[in-house]
């Protein structure tokens, strides 16, 4: 049986665009030959990939494709030689100006012309839109998971390194009581600097600080190599409920039309939640301080130092080490409250635990245990007499003149040591033999130390 071809032919339309219709299309249509090369494209290409047709003629299609996805791409593009269909293929292909572009491809093979066919369709957008939608969900779980700053600080730099360029996030606070910037996040040192020595992430993140407001700055920085490349800093404030707490610095190289409302945008929110995790950070760490140091004195509370002479306890008996306890408790300490107040009463008492501290080595701890007593707990030595030679240097320490209130005051220390094993083996008993201790001392008039029997 014969079959006929059966032609349609149509009167031009007086109304018939000019242009080639193809070239109308906003997707792009695309024909790669046998040998992978583009023998076809129409005009829409150079929307989507940058180049023109005629620049894209003639190149090899995997030489376009991201690196990450050729390898799919040569799969994908044998099994439509083969005969099988790909409606719904993506893949991700470099543009011209080097930036990526997601592309949805709905392609198959001809036969006849020993040719892939094939529809480009750009998805950049709905890509970005869906990363940044992914991106804003990890932020804000990871403010409220992230078991401190610094582990916030790295997913966060993390996350947003998959949406814009960002060759360094830094973070910035500001101390208002010394007026000064603390960096609890920065990248190295030889990663911040450009040829402006005006423009750092310091002093941008000073003045965002100083201004409240975001700000992007330029800059350039001669390569090794002796190009100049132009730098991008975008600068954005971190904003509490007293103020503006800090900053947030991003840096980037990679474009050369810097950065985006809608990267800002993200960076913005980005800020607010760093802000507010700072914000709950720095609320614990206040409650937790609160609850483990004393107000005045700023050092640890009678709590706190039971937990670290139990942790020590436990630690002497694994190594079978000693360690001392000292009670120490100030002589006739009421007499200064009496005659010049408790005001003058506080300060003593804070110069008291300085001049301790400073005849303590850093891995002993003294507390206020309540009042005008004081404890010293002391660890890791194994000379006998230590506790006895650190009670005296704190005994003729604290026999120095304060200058408090215009005037010159002493003050008198009584000191009990007690030592373990010799004298108790747990807590309660060491701090009650070294408490008995200091009372004895007392009764032989003060400002000595003694032992525990």
């Amino acid at each position: 049986m014969l079959r006929r071809r059966i032609v349609i032919r149509m009167k031009p339309s007086a109304y018939a665009p000019s242009e080639n219709l193809v070239d109308l299309l906003l997707d792009a249509i695309c024909v790669v030959d046998k040998s992978g090369r583009f023998v076809f494209v129409s005009a829409a290409c150079q929307r989507i990939f940058g180049y023109s047709a005629e620049e894209m003629t003639g190149k090899v299609m995997i030489e376009m494709v991201h690196p990450d996805d050729r390898a799919k791409t040569l799969v994908a593009a044998a099994e439509i030689m083969a005969g099988a269909s790909k409606p719904h293929f993506e893949n991700r292909y470099l543009r011209k100006d080097g930036q990526t572009v997601h592309i949805l491809w709905s392609a198959r093979w001809s036969y006849n012309d020993q040719v892939r066919v094939a529809v480009a369709h750009d998805i950049t957008a709905r890509k970005r839109s869906e990363a940044i939608q992914t991106a804003l969900y990890g932020i804000s779980e990871v403010a409220h998971s992230a078991k401190d700053l610094l582990a916030l600080f790295q997913q966060v730099h993390l996350i947003i390194d998959e949406l814009l360029p960002a060759i360094n996030f830094s973070v910035a606070l500001y101390d208002e009581q010394h007026d000064a910037l603390t960096f609890p996040y920065l990248p190295l040192p030889s990663e911040q600097s450009s040829d402006d020595p005006h423009l750092t992430i310091a002093t941008l993140s000073a003045e965002v600080i100083h201004n409240g407001k975001t700000l992007l700055r330029t800059s350039n920085r001669k390569e090794p190599a002796g190009n100049v490349t132009t730098q991008y800093w975008l600068g954005i404030p971190l904003q509490s409920h007293q103020g503006v707490m800090g900053a947030l610095v991003v840096r980037n190289m990679a474009f050369s039309d810097g950065y985006h409302d809608d990267e800002q945008e993200l960076l913005q929110f980005v800020s607010t939640q760093v802000a507010t995790a700072i914000e709950r950070q720095q609320m614990l760490h206040r409650l937790q301080f609160m609850a483990q140091y004393d107000q005045l004195t700023q050092l640890p509370n009678r709590e706190l130092l039971r937990d670290r002479l139990q942790i020590a306890l436990a630690r002497a008996r694994r190594e079978q080490s000693q360690l001392a306890v000292l009670f120490l408790d100030l002589d006739k300490f009421k007499q200064v409250n009496d005659t010049l107040g408790h005001a003058t009463g506080d300060l003593l008492l804070q110069g008291v635990a300085q001049r301790i501290q400073q005849c303590l080595r850093e891995v002993d701890t003294v507390a206020r245990f309540a009042g005008d007593e004081f404890v010293i707990l002391l660890e890791d030595f194994s000379s006998a007499d230590h506790a006895s030679i650190v009670a005296e240097k704190i005994r003729l320490s604290l026999n120095q003149p304060f200058e408090l209130s215009s005037q010159n005051l002493t003050v008198l220390p009584s000191i009990g040591i007690a030592l373990y094993p010799q004298h108790a083996q747990d807590e309660q008993q060491l701090l009650q033999h070294a408490d008995n201790a200091m009372y004895r001392a007392k009764q032989k008039g003060g400002n000595r130390s003694h032992s525990a029997l």
